[in-house]
């Protein structure tokens, strides 16, 4: 079994697709009588076997369901944030932070952090995130319990970017927000990294990101901000500086990546090793480490499809999730393409940027590809 970085390969002992919270926690009292390892797996996105384990693989996928209620959502683990989505809008309403592809499982971004274009504003899914139904597999022997900040608090943040390892959760209850009718999209090109955060921090907009790309005449930066509008005229106006103003539904922004998502799957791209490399970068020293990675970055490193992308956050109370102060997410996502580094190139490169990271007080986002 391999998971989306196609890098690591493991056999479980048996998988187990649970369609309740009492048959997860069946297989959770099973695994821990026959002293087996457990670990949740949603649509295995992860880049280097975090989903994956030689005990017991827990698919969550049948897991789905969506309660919407009048200023939350109820929703089991195995639901996608595409169908959590197409829940809730019909009635006016979002999740406050969705991840850029729709197509991950409420309970493995929630495991695993989860960071947004909103997250400027709103922060982690898992730090929005209000309850959780959670079976331990520290202790194997319970059933189903609830937890948040004020019920089993210690539970609570456990699990919240614990990658499974303290507990599989089978719901969320998500807080909603209203949903935007359409949405202004412009790009702002900058000068350098300096730049691209200066951006980040100064312009007001609903959703920001920034991606780095190869161009002849090297790299080329820029800021995607994004305004969010209500009715048919969208009365917002665009930030200073900014070109290729594109005007569109919410949801058509919000599914952005589903034709390239498509293109990448005909050209094979999408089945290669994708060795990520991804860290949280104090805001002050951020622009010093992204430069000399970028100045060692070539394409082949990089790979064919690969992206480099920058946001600037707020992570809110989430313990599990190790991050310095004002932090910067700073993502080299590389494909291993044919005609480009070796995988084992790109986890070396993976490893001296973590190293570069932690020098200047940066974490690793332990949703990456870096050999222990």
């Amino acid at each position: 079994m391999r998971d989306f970085g196609g890098i690591v390969e493991r056999s479980p002992v048996r998988v187990v697709r649970p369609g309740s919270a009492r048959e997860v926690a069946r297989a959770v009292r099973e695994a821990a009588a026959q002293g087996l390892d457990v670990v949740p797996r949603g649509l295995g996105h992860s880049t280097y076997g975090q989903s994956l384990t030689a005990g017991v693989s827990l698919d969550l996928r049948e897991l789905t369901g969506v309660e919407v209620r009048a200023r939350d959502a109820v929703v089991a683990a195995g639901t996608t944030w595409r169908e959590l989505l197409a829940a809730t809008l019909p009635h006016g309403l979002t999740p406050p932070v969705l991840t850029d592809h729709l197509d991950l499982t409420v309970g493995g971004t929630i495991s695993a952090g989860g960071v947004g274009g909103t997250s400027h504003l709103h922060g982690t899914q898992a730090d929005k995130v209000r309850a959780l139904a959670v079976v331990s597999n520290v202790t194997g022997d319970g059933e189903p319990v609830r937890c948040s900040r004020d019920v089993r608090p210690e539970l609570f943040d456990a699990v919240r970017a614990g990658l499974g390892r303290h507990g599989v959760i089978t719901e969320a209850t998500i807080p909603l927000v209203p949903a935007p009718e359409r949405v202004l999209s412009c790009t702002i090109p900058c000068r350098d990294v300096e730049d691209v955060l200066r951006v980040q921090r100064d312009v007001r907009a609903d959703h920001i990101s920034a991606q780095v790309k190869t161009s002849l005449h090297g790299w080329v930066y820029e800021v995607k901000a994004v305004l969010y509008g209500d009715g048919p005229d969208l009365a917002v106006a665009p930030p200073p500086g900014a070109v290729d103003v594109e005007e569109l539904p919410y949801l058509d922004f919000c599914d952005r990546m589903r034709p390239d998502v498509a293109e990448l799957i005909v050209l094979g791209e999408w089945a290669r090793p994708h060795p990520w490399g991804m860290v949280f970068l104090p805001a002050a020293r951020a622009a010093s480490v992204i430069e000399a990675t970028l100045a060692e970055l070539t394409p082949s490193g990089l790979g064919l499809s690969g992206v480099v992308l920058v946001k600037a956050l707020r992570v809110g109370h989430v313990p599990m999730l190790d991050v310095p102060d004002d932090p910067v997410l700073f993502s080299v996502l590389r494909t291993a393409s044919p005609g480009c580094a070796s995988v084992a190139e790109m986890l070396a490169a993976n490893r001296v940027l973590l190293d570069r990271a932690r020098a200047a007080g940066g974490t690793r986002y332990a949703v990456d590809s870096v050999p222990a």
